[in-house]
């Protein structure tokens, strides 16, 4: 029945009760659609890691070890992979929902057609090192020698294999003179070496430094300084960093956001722990029997790791410049895209919380 206290301009036919009745649905509507554009939490997190016990993962050990992830309200699991692109297939393929790798990782898989972004970087450097056993060629600068000879690697379609290939096409070699071999990043890498099934090996700490303190490798390329790093690449390169699907990085933002705190108060944590510090916060196992030299490659690496969990656009632009240089067989080359494959903005928000300064990836010292 018309209601005759009640007449609205724009819908005069309509009661009172059949308008309150409009308002309530279209502001139930409303709010069912905000929730739906709203970013969401997702507490129970799993992170892909190719070398878990890699000293590039030591601010993801830290803050798992130090309950930085707890703290964020987050549940995280790392699943401990071989190497990096294991990491990258298992966050692909759904098991995973964030991966560790290098930036070339978020590049490359663009080339392929997945879209993914870089939102915390653990260093500045990659800390990855191309070494050859003294056995098989005496003179480093002969690297062509290699030319028939094995190279042990991570896993394949990994950074280090990525690595080994650019380093070797640099002396002249072809992707086929070398045979690649996948040892992983543990202590059955450096025992690939010393019993012969591989003549030369691309890894990165604490096993380099295992074989390198030992005189079972000779070092070609050493990208473990921001000197090394800029003698091999030409200018800055950054090293590991978290990466997502770019619709994860946007409909879990929050999720994140919390990961780029855990990961800002490691590295806090890291720019002042000292030898007892490391020895307390890692886990006996990661130091492979070897405590002293575990501590010794650390401050060997120390510069590599990110004081920020930032990125320049230099380092950026250089990483998109040397894929594009040196990019591994079955990739088309697209055009460039580097602010697609990273973004600062979740560890900015964090350093403001945390009171970090830092300069990301940046020049060597003079």
């Amino acid at each position: 029945m018309f209601d005759p206290a009640f007449h609205h301009p724009l819908f005069p036919s309509l009661t009172r009760r059949h308008w309150l009745r409009t308002v309530a649905a279209a502001t139930a509507a409303a709010a069912g659609a905000s929730r739906a554009q709203a970013p969401q939490d997702k507490r129970k997190v799993t992170i892909a890691v190719g070398g878990k016990t890699a000293l590039f993962c030591l601010p993801l050990t830290i803050a798992e070890q130090l309950k930085y992830f707890s703290d964020e309200g987050l549940d995280v699991e790392l699943l401990d992979h071989a190497g990096g692109s294991l990491a990258q297939q298992s966050m692909l393929q759904g098991r995973a929902d964030v991966a560790v790798g290098g930036l070339e990782h978020p590049i490359l898989l663009r080339q392929r057609g997945y879209s993914c972004r870089a939102f915390a970087f653990l260093g500045r450097a990659p800390q990855v090192v191309f070494g050859v056993s003294p056995r098989v060629q005496p003179d480093v600068k002969a690297l062509a020698q290699l030319k028939g000879h094995r190279v042990g690697v991570s896993a394949p379609d990994s950074l280090t294999h990525w690595f080994a290939q650019m380093v070797v096409a640099r002396h002249g070699l072809s992707p086929n003179d070398v045979e690649y071999v996948g040892v992983g990043t543990s202590t059955a890498a450096a025992t690939a070496v010393r019993e012969g099934r591989v003549d030369a090996i691309c890894s990165i700490d604490p096993v380099i430094s295992m074989l390198e303190f030992r005189g079972d490798i000779r070092v070609v390329a050493d990208t473990r300084s921001l000197r090394g790093t800029h003698d091999v690449y030409g200018g800055p390169m950054p090293g590991a960093c978290l990466y997502a699907p770019q619709a994860f990085v946007v409909r879990y933002s929050q999720t994140v956001q919390a990961l780029a705190n855990a990961i800002l108060r490691a590295l806090k944590w890291l720019q002042t722990a000292g030898p007892s510090d490391i020895v307390r916060a890692v886990p006996e196992a990661y130091m492979y029997g070897d405590r002293a030299i575990y501590l010794a490659a650390l401050e060997k690496a120390r510069e590599a790791m990110s004081p920020d969990g930032m990125v320049s656009e230099e380092a950026v632009v250089v990483a998109h410049r040397i894929v594009a240089l040196y990019p591994p067989t079955g990739v088309t080359v697209r055009p460039q895209s580097p602010g697609a494959t990273y973004t600062n903005d979740f560890v900015r928000r964090a350093k403001q919380r945390f009171q970090v300064s830092g300069i990301g990836a940046g020049v060597p010292p003079g």
